[in-house]
């Protein structure tokens, strides 16, 4: 990893600061990035349960680097370079249209030439073999790639030296192994191939500033105003709150403060159900919806939202689904998103989570592959079977709030470009997590660390 000696350290971004534009729009960046960037850090390239049995495996795709995942075992999770070590041919091809390869093998076959390797890596079978004369014994075998799991997901790094994982996860995982992540079964998850570079798409969501002028109809349901926190390479964001009000009131499980708190956690929930189709359950919003027949006019805040969570956990519970249980303390410490560096964020609560990552598409700095999923908690045997299903950066396709966010990826790209740019200025309190991202990026990249920007106070006209 690159140490550029003028990156500011975590204390000094409650400053504000500045960054060249360079990193989302420089063509020789994006290149750049395969080396120092996607082949040196730990990245989230799929959940367990897509490999439950022997056999099962997915791709995951980065750039020139393909990698196979399979399960060989009941414990055992393989990870090895998609190539065979012949001719350089994948051994796996990604179908036309698709996000990855994925499916059940007992073997890997190159169609080139016919060399086979078990689920082990291991080549058991080469034609002709004694034409190389003993030469290829211990380099005919699949290269492996590092691998292990953490909260449900199987990681990757490309690096041979790589710190072990949970070293690079620090603090985040910590935080967030309460919420037992794991136990969590996809709803659904989308993709596309976005117009803005792949730091563009996650800073879209890194942050509560811009809920305000993007989800204007939020306003209705009280304040926003949320802060972000460099932890070490990664980042997260929470909302402010009253002091009076339970630390619960700090994650993504809100309730309405600007009038009866009751009908407005109601209409809350129902329009995130609708609009958004994240963030909340059906049983969250039949909880909801109840708040006004059971509880009397004028209940405060705080015992309306220890109600509702009490009633829906109970209605969960019986149909089989059990909530962790999570300090108060730990929630609002975690708060309602993790940036995890530098492509993953993890939306999380205590029965269901709202996750996003991206990616380069190919080497087009003004392009990227972005990806969105929803978990939740299911009865045991009725979790749902889902696809990657690809969809264009549409409403019809997304839902309507996450089509607002998308609505300014691919302005903020071209904008990057002007003249009249000269970087991002981004909030000290709510948006550090893209100052502390940066700052992380440039350690990697070797160039383009956050700047204290300089300037006397603004005095706003009007």
């Amino acid at each position: 990893m690159n140490d550029n000696n003028n990156t500011l350290q975590e204390d000094e971004l409650e400053q504000a600061v500045t960054f060249s534009p360079e990193a989302y729009i420089s063509p020789e960046y994006a290149r750049a990035e395969r080396d120092r960037l996607w082949r040196k850090v730990w990245l989230q390239a799929g959940r367990v349960e897509e490999v439950a049995e022997v056999g099962q495996f997915i791709t995951y795709e980065i750039l020139d680097d393909s990698v196979i995942i399979v399960r060989s075992s009941e414990h055992q999770i393989n990870a090895f370079h998609n190539v065979c070590p012949h001719r350089g041919r994948r051994l796996v091809d990604v179908p036309a249209g698709k996000r990855n390869a994925s499916g059940k093998k007992q073997n890997f076959f190159c169609n080139y030439h016919g060399w086979r390797f078990d689920l082990n890596g291991d080549n058991n079978q080469i034609p002709l073999v004694e034409d190389w004369q003993g030469a290829l014994d211990g380099c005919s075998d699949l290269s492996p790639v590092k691998m292990d799991v953490w909260g449900g997901w199987i990681w990757i790094n490309l690096d041979p030296d790589c710190e072990p994982l949970l070293d690079y996860l620090a603090p985040a995982a910590a935080l967030l192994d309460p919420f037992q992540l794991q136990n969590m079964r996809c709803r659904w998850r989308k993709w596309g191939i976005f117009d803005c570079n792949w730091k563009v798409a996650l800073e879209a969501f890194n942050e509560t500033y811009h809920v305000q002028t993007t989800h204007p109809e939020f306003n209705q349901f009280g304040s926003f105003r949320g802060w972000g926190r460099a932890q070490g390479k990664h980042s997260n964001i929470g909302y402010d709150a009253p002091k009076d009000m339970d630390a619960n009131q700090a994650a993504k499980l809100r309730v309405g403060t600007e009038k009866d708190p009751r009908i407005s956690t109601a209409e809350l929930q129902v329009y995130t159900w609708e609009n958004a189709n994240t963030n909340t359950t059906q049983t969250l919003v039949d909880a909801a919806l109840r708040l006004k027949d059971e509880l009397p006019e004028g209940t405060p805040a705080g015992e309306v939202l220890q109600h509702w969570l009490q009633s829906a956990r109970a209605d969960d519970e019986a149909r089989g689904v059990v909530w962790p249980t999570v300090d108060p303390k730990v929630v609002g410490e975690s708060g309602t998103a993790w940036q995890i560096f530098p492509n993953f964020q993890i939306g999380h609560s205590v029965n269901n989570m709202l996750c996003y990552s991206a990616r380069p598409y190919k080497y087009d700095p003004d392009k990227c592959i972005f990806e969105g999923a929803v978990y939740q908690l299911f009865p045991k045997g009725e979790e749902p079977e889902t696809e990657w299903q690809y969809c264009e950066a549409t409403a019809e396709d997304w839902c309507y709030v996450l089509s607002q966010d998308f609505s300014n990826m691919a302005a903020v790209q071209q904008g990057m470009k002007s003249a009249g740019f000269s970087g991002p200025k981004p909030n000290p309190y709510m948006e550090r997590a893209t100052a502390n991202f940066h700052r992380n990026l440039a350690r990697y990249m070797g160039s383009g660390a956050p700047e204290k920007l300089k300037g006397g106070p603004k005095k706003l006209k009007g």
